[in-house]
């Protein structure tokens, strides 16, 4: 969507500041013992304070409030009682959320108490990527130069994109127009409105350039032509375009 008037504006502020808080307590509940259910119950009891509808739950009929997931796992993680989170674990929180029929959209990866090197900088950066991107975010800047950024400060970094998963529109809907790429394609002539609302995400792999979906029809993980599984990292922010500096909604 585009942002209207005030009443769209402060509708996606409110959507955004939702999925931000639970976000940060979710990534703050995640301790060593914990399983990923307990994160999502928690989850849902904001949720229900709120008045605020899960997206994937809403849209999809995802099997959870959030999605969580961890280690080799990318995305769309179902959360369950028998997935007790251990200390170096990677995790991605990925929040959604319909409040007052405006959408937001949020996640990160982390590593899970004593810190991983290598993972902790695989997340490190994933956030370089999508802050470095938020800020093409503005009236009139070409759509691929978004994904320009991300995909720069993974190569940067010694890592690669997931290219077939991307960011996309939102605002009115989960998942709107346009579907914003983690790489540049520079066939891509599209310009950025004024108001546009976007997800913008970063998936940074150590390895594999390409998700494949689990058997449970929603987990995707990475891996490449020899079957070997890849860490990946993402993170996201809901942004409004601007003509000077873009709204992060989801700080």
């Amino acid at each position: 969507m585009s942002i209207q008037n005030e009443k769209d504006l402060q509708g996606i502020l409110k959507a955004g500041k939702f999925v931000a808080k639970v976000r940060e307590l979710l990534k703050l509940l995640a301790k060593p013992g914990v399983s990923t259910l307990e994160l999502d119950n928690a989850a849902k009891q904001e949720f229900e304070k709120a008045g605020a509808f899960s997206a994937p739950k809403f849209d999809y009929k995802f099997p959870g409030y959030t999605c969580i997931s961890t280690n080799f796992e990318i995305a769309h993680g179902i959360p369950k009682k028998e997935t007790i989170l251990k200390d170096g674990d990677l995790v991605n929180i990925d929040v959604s959320a319909k409040l007052d029929g405006y959408y937001a959209d949020t996640g990160i990866s982390f590593v899970v108490g004593q810190s991983n090197a290598s993972l902790q900088k695989l997340c490190e950066t994933a956030i370089e990527g999508t802050m470095r991107a938020t800020k093409q975010a503005f009236t009139g800047n070409y759509l691929r130069n978004i994904g320009k950024e991300i995909h720069s400060a993974a190569v940067e970094n010694g890592f690669t994109v997931i290219k077939n998963l991307a960011g996309h529109g939102t605002g009115k809907k989960l998942h709107e127009e346009p579907q914003v790429l983690v790489y540049e394609e520079k066939r891509d002539q599209r310009k950025l409105g004024n108001g546009l609302v976007l997800a913008i995400e970063s998936f940074i792999s150590t390895g594999s350039q390409t998700a494949y979906e689990e058997e449970d029809g929603w987990t995707l993980v990475a891996s490449n032509r020899r079957g070997e599984l890849s860490y990946v990292a993402q993170c996201e922010h809901t942004v409004i375009v601007q003509n000077g500096k873009p709204i992060i909604a989801t700080l």
